[in-house]
Parts: C-alpha cells; sequence; structure tokens
C-alpha cells in the first residue's frame, strides 16, 4: 500500500494557508504530484490531479487506464474517459471555497469547474507547491551532489570526443550511453553541442556541423539521476582562439565567479544577476548576454524560480539553482560557464567541480 509524503504536504498547505487561507487547492502538474504521492503518469490529453485541503484526506483522481496503488492516507478516485470529469471533481470540492489551480492545468478541464461553480472562487496556487519544491530537504540534496558528480564526470569524457572532422550530432549520440554508464537513467534535457558560430545561439540544436579551425565547443549538459537533474556548461577552444572569443571567456568567467561567491541566505536573487551582468556591461558586452542568469532545477530541469533582474525574493538554504553567464556574438562565436548551486545554511555550494580554466581541445 502507498502513502503519500504527509509533511511535505503540510508545508504545502501551510504555505498555501498564508496566500490564502481556508481555500484549497488542486495540482495537476505530473512531477508536483510524483512529489507529494510518489505516483507519477504521463496523460497526454487526459486529467490527474491532487486535491488538498487542511483537515481532509488528500484526494487522488485517477484515469483508470492508469494504474495505481492504494493509500492508506489518502483518497484515490478512479474514473473513465467517458465520465463527466467535473461531476467526479465536484464531487470532492468543496464549493464553499476558495479553489487554488496550478499553472499547468488545462483550460478544457478549468472552465466547466468555473462554468458550474465548483469553488467560491478559483485562484493560481501553484506557488505552494514551488516554494515547497524550492527547499530540498537531506535526501534531495545528496541525489543533487550525486547527479552534479556523474555530470562533471561526463563533461571530463567529452574532450576525447572532439576531433577535426567530427560534426555536433556525431559528438551529441554518444552522450547517451555516458550517462547511462554512470547510473542515469537518461538526459535532463536535450543536450547542446555547438562549434564556432552556432555557440552564439543559446539554445542551439546539435546538427551536421563539422568542427573546424579555431573554433570554441560548447556543451550543455545534463543527466537525470534518481528523478533529480544535473544542469552543466563550459566552452573549450579547437585550436588557437581568437582574440575575441578569448576576451568574452575572461569576462564570463569573472562573472560566473562573482555571482556564485555572492550566494548565501538572504541575498536577493536579482543582486545576484545584476552582479554578474554588471561585469559583462563593464566589459562592453551587455546587449549580449540576453537570458536571465539561472533557473531553479531539482526534478525537473526547469523548476519555478530564477535568477533574474525581476526575482526580489530573497535566497534560503536547500535551494537550487543555476549560474550561466553567457555573452553571444551573432554569427561568430559564445561562450557561456554554468555551473549548479547548492544553498547551505552557511553560504554556498557550487556543485560542478569541473574547471573554469581555458581548456584546448587539440593541446
Amino acid at each position: 500500500m502507498a502513502t503519500v509524503d504527509e509533511a511535505r504536504i503540510a508545508r504545502v498547505l501551510q504555505v498555501l494557508g498564508e496566500g490564502h487561507p481556508g481555500s484549497q487547492l488542486l495540482v495537476t502538474d505530473p512531477w508536483s504530484i510524483y512529489y507529494l504521492t510518489g505516483f507519477y503518469a504521463e496523460m497526454g490529453e487526459r486529467f490527474s490531479g491532487l486535491l488538498l485541503s487542511d483537515g481532509e484526506r488528500p484526494v487522488i483522481f485517477d484515469n483508470a487506464l492508469f494504474p495505481i496503488d492504494e493509500y492508506d492516507n489518502a483518497d484515490v478516485v478512479l474514473f473513465s474517459d467517458t465520465d463527466d470529469l467535473a461531476g467526479v471533481l465536484m464531487a470532492r470540492i468543496d464549493p464553499e471555497r476558495p479553489l487554488g489551480i496550478d499553472a499547468q492545468m488545462r483550460s478544457g478541464f478549468l472552465l466547466p469547474l468555473q462554468e458550474r461553480r465548483a469553488a467560491a472562487s478559483f485562484f493560481l496556487g501553484s506557488y505552494a507547491v514551488a516554494r515547497t519544491r524550492a527547499i530540498k530537504d537531506q535526501r534531495e540534496r545528496e541525489l543533487m551532489r550525486r547527479a552534479s558528480q556523474i555530470n562533471d564526470q561526463v563533461m571530463a569524457q567529452l574532450p576525447s570526443l572532439v576531433h577535426a572532422g567530427v560534426t555536433e550530432r556525431e559528438v551529441a549520440s554518444r552522450l547517451s550511453g555516458l550517462y547511462k554508464e554512470l547510473g542515469c537513467d537518461g538526459f535532463s534535457f536535450p543536450p547542446i553541442v555547438s562549434f564556432g558560430a552556432n555557440a552564439a545561439d543559446p539554445h542551439h540544436e546539435p546538427d551536421d556541423t563539422v568542427l573546424g579551425d579555431n573554433q570554441v565547443v560548447l556543451f550543455d549538459i545534463g543527466g537525470q539521476y534518481r528523478d533529480y537533474c544535473s544542469d552543466m556548461t563550459r566552452t573549450f577552444f579547437w585550436g588557437e582562439p581568437d582574440e575575441e572569443s578569448a576576451r568574452i571567456f575572461d569576462v564570463v568567467r569573472r562573472a560566473n565567479e562573482a555571482a556564485e561567491a555572492m550566494v548565501r541566505p538572504g541575498v536577493r536573487f536579482c543582486d545576484i544577476d545584476r552582479c554578474a551582468r554588471d561585469i559583462i556591461e563593464q566589459a562592453g558586452y551587455g546587449p549580449y548576454f540576453t537570458h536571465r542568469l539561472g533557473h531553479s532545477i531539482g526534478m525537473q530541469d526547469h523548476e519555478p524560480g530564477d535568477v533574474s533582474l525581476s526575482n526580489t525574493a530573497v535566497v534560503e538554504p536547500g535551494m537550487t539553482f543555476s549560474i550561466e553567464p553567457g555573452i553571444y556574438l551573432p554569427g561568430r562565436t559564445g561562450v557561456r560557464i554554468e555551473d549548479l548551486v547548492l544553498v547551505s545554511e552557511e553560504g554556498v555550494e557550487v556543485l560542478n567541480s569541473y574547471t573554469h580554466e581555458p581548456v584546448r581541445l587539440d593541446a
């Protein structure tokens, strides 16, 4: 018999109550359901949900096509494709209380509940689970450490895959096997392998570009280890780097290390971003740093919360996020250096140990 995580659910309800006292929450994000209940299924167009309400047993709604265990501390409500889903949900939703829904809930499921006045009011309640998931417990911290250790090991093997005449796609095709050999279930996200001018595209997809002389080689990679993700970027040189590539590498490295040194409980995310951005702007490359400094990470590579100028929230112990400044010169070159950090009670633990020094792969 399965068991929902009562401590995590209690934390979600506490956070929910701080913003919306007396409300209830319908969680539909599959990873959040898994985080709270241990049940995971990719439903496609079908519905899955978890109803949380203070003082009531959690209710898991599951399409009968997807096997689920019985729970000793939650109710399981099964329904079929032909059932009136809104009616199934309304049988357990309290119509006198506000209902929080998460950002992943499809409008096709939400609108019938609103039209039939299933709750006193509706509000976006994603923050309650997001804030709970953002603070990793000790087991999660260990899994994040191990996932990043594996990522360091994979990165250390990548130089051996780079040689004259190789294509981005050929290098990328070797990565899956490396992760699985080290105990990962797969990728955190499709790997990025960029040669030369392709490195100016932060989300370049590996293609048949052939490695050329005196080019940058950028790897943005991550593996999923026991449901937890890693993510790291390093930029190498094939041949002698041109003067500007060498210059922007130094700027990005300084921005990365200054931002990481600033991370500690109580510091605002926007100030960490500002720290790195100031270094890049002072070097004259401000317009070429085109994204936020980082993103939260855990069971998913990108989780709610980020390191950006617009996020005035403060860093708390247990949070994990990326620090990844970059400079991208369209049609010419690009550099990004990314680590994951874990916020400790005293300061910060950088989860990646692979060098920030410039490395020539043909040396």
